[in-house]
């Protein structure tokens, strides 16, 4: 198994792209910390899925937007597993609005998530996987964040923040054996995009080149080799997991 005796740590573990990031890697043999935001139910039934894989997992209730919080959590989770070696900061949240009618408060609350998120979540690992002299850490992008969309200055702005803090993390910790990788996935099917209508649907699937939706294993496919030893000399890339939607 690519992974057995490491600790990964997911944050937006509990549903969609994380719950699939989680499943993948317990099943590469690698011990799962959950990090969800509020849904606790769906919390502990992935984590259920993960003992049932035969690998250590617990959930922690934790906003990766307020920095003490995400230094408490990581903490507790280095206590609690004896170290993390994959970090994948995969936590977002969606407050769709044109420029002219998004609120300040929808712009902050995506930023301080997605991005703010990560920062707070990379900080507070940071030491720990620079002592080790190892580890993979693996940021949730978008397209949106390599292209823009119309609807989503918030989350298109913290996506591309989220790249470049990729890159910055990749340059300091290169040295030290840590890789920083972002993965963007394009259109996939979640509990964000089920809620969108269907003419919405037919219109962004008519402009991926390969005439489909995305599934949240795709996604975690990519974050399985970006976390094993084979992606060993590859940090600061941008992978896009998008059906050619951003070529």
């Amino acid at each position: 198994m690519l992974f057995s005796e490491k600790t990964a740590l997911v944050t937006g573990a509990s549903r969609g792209i994380g719950r699939a990031i989680a499943l993948a890697f317990a099943k590469e043999g690698a011990n799962v910390a959950v990090i969800y935001a509020g849904n606790s139910a769906a919390a502990g039934e992935t984590v259920e899925e993960l003992k049932a894989l035969g690998v250590k997992a617990r959930a922690w209730q934790c906003d990766v937007g307020d920095f003490a919080a995400a230094g408490a959590v990581c903490k507790e989770v280095i206590e609690e597993f004896g170290g993390v070696d994959i970090l994948v900061n995969n936590a977002g949240i969606i407050r769709d609005g044109l420029i002219l009618s998004m609120k300040e408060a929808d712009f902050d609350a995506v930023v301080n998530t997605s991005l703010k998120g990560a920062f707070n979540m990379t900080k507070h690992l940071y030491s720990h996987m620079m002592k080790k002299r190892r580890g993979r850490i693996i940021n949730m992008a978008s397209v949106s964040g390599l292209m823009g969309n119309a609807g989503q200055a918030n989350y298109a702005a913290a996506k591309a923040g989220v790249i470049a803090l990729t890159k910055t993390t990749a340059r300091e910790l290169a040295g030290r054996g840590v890789t920083c990788n972002a993965i963007a996935p394009g259109f996939i099917r979640t509990d964000m995009t089920d809620k969108l209508t269907d003419k919405v649907k037919e219109n962004t699937i008519a402009a991926i080149p390969m005439k489909r939706m995305g599934e949240p294993e795709d996604i975690a496919a990519a974050a399985v080799f970006l976390a094993s030893d084979a992606a060993g000399y590859i940090t600061g890339e941008v992978l896009r997991v998008d059906g050619g939607l951003c070529i």
